[in-house]
C-alpha cells in the first residue's frame, strides 16, 4: 500500500515546515552523492559508538540521511502524506520539536535493542514514524487516498488512517522480530520507537485550540 493523500482534509496553513524538512532531507541526500561513502560514515549513527561515548551528533544528523533514491522518495512521500495535518495541529516550532524529539527517541530505540552493534544507522523514517504515529490518534477515520499494489493489479482506494498506519505498524512489529536473527538490514526498532512515541506523546505538542479544513 502506498499512500498519496488525505482526502478528508487540508490544513489551514501552506505547510512551511514539512517543505523545510523535504528540501533540507533532499540537499543532504545530494551531499551524499556528492560525499560517497565517508561522508555517510561519518554522520550516521553507529549504535557501540553512542554506548561509548562518542558521536552524540549523528543521533540527530542520521535522520537526514538515506541510502538511496528510493529510501528518500518513499521517506519524503510518508511525510509529505501524514505531515501537513499535524504541522496544522501543532504549529511550525511545535511541529518541527516534535519531528526532532521523534527521530531522537527512534534512534535511541534501535540503539537499545542492539548497542553493540557497528553498523550504521540512517533514515528519516523513525522521525516520519512518529509523525504517522500522532496521526492515527489525532484523525484515526481520515480516509488516504491510497494505492493498492496486488501482484500486476494497480488500483486507488479510500483506506482509513487508522488501517492503513495500522497495517504498516504491525509489518514493523513482526519484521522486528523476524530480524532479531539478521545482521543488517532495516532498523524496525527505530520505526517502532518512533511511532510508539507519537502515538502516546503526540497530542501533548497540539495546539489546544487547533482547527483544520475539513
Amino acid at each position: 500500500m502506498i499512500p498519496i493523500g488525505d482526502a478528508e482534509r487540508r490544513p489551514l496553513v501552506f505547510p512551511k515546515v514539512t517543505v523545510f524538512l523535504i528540501t533540507l532531507n533532499m540537499l543532504v541526500f545530494l551531499l551524499e552523492l556528492r560525499g560517497g561513502s565517508s561522508f555517510i560514515d561519518r554522520w550516521s549513527l553507529v549504535p557501540m559508538d553512542i554506548i561509548t561515548g562518542k558521536n552524540y551528533l549523528t543521533i540527530f544528523t542520521s535522520i537526514f540521511l538515506h541510502v538511496g533514491a528510493v529510501h528518500i522518495a518513499g521517506n519524503m512521500l510518508f511525510l509529505w502524506v501524514f505531515g501537513p495535518e499535524i504541522e496544522d495541529v501543532m504549529g511550525q516550532a511545535r511541529y518541527l520539536f516534535f519531528y526532532l524529539i521523534g527521530g531522537l527517541t527512534a534512534s535511541l530505540a534501535q540503539v537499545a535493542v542492539d548497542p553493540l552493534s557497528n553498523i550504521p544507522i540512517l533514515g528519516a523514517s523513525g522521525a516520519i514514524a512518529a509523525v504517522m504515529g500522532v496521526f492515527i490518534v489525532t484523525f484515526p477515520r481520515d480516509r488516504i487516498k491510497t494505492i493498492l499494489l496486488i501482484g500486476w493489479f494497480v488500483t486507488v482506494k479510500m483506506v482509513p488512517a487508522v488501517i492503513l498506519v495500522g497495517i504498516w505498524f504491525i509489518t514493523q512489529v513482526f519484521s522486528e522480530i523476524s530480524s532479531l536473527t539478521q545482521l543488517g538490514g532495516v532498523a524496525y526498532m527505530a520505526h517502532i520507537g518512533g511511532f510508539l512515541f507519537g502515538a502516546f506523546f503526540g497530542r501533548s505538542f497540539e495546539k489546544h485550540n487547533r482547527q483544520t479544513m475539513y
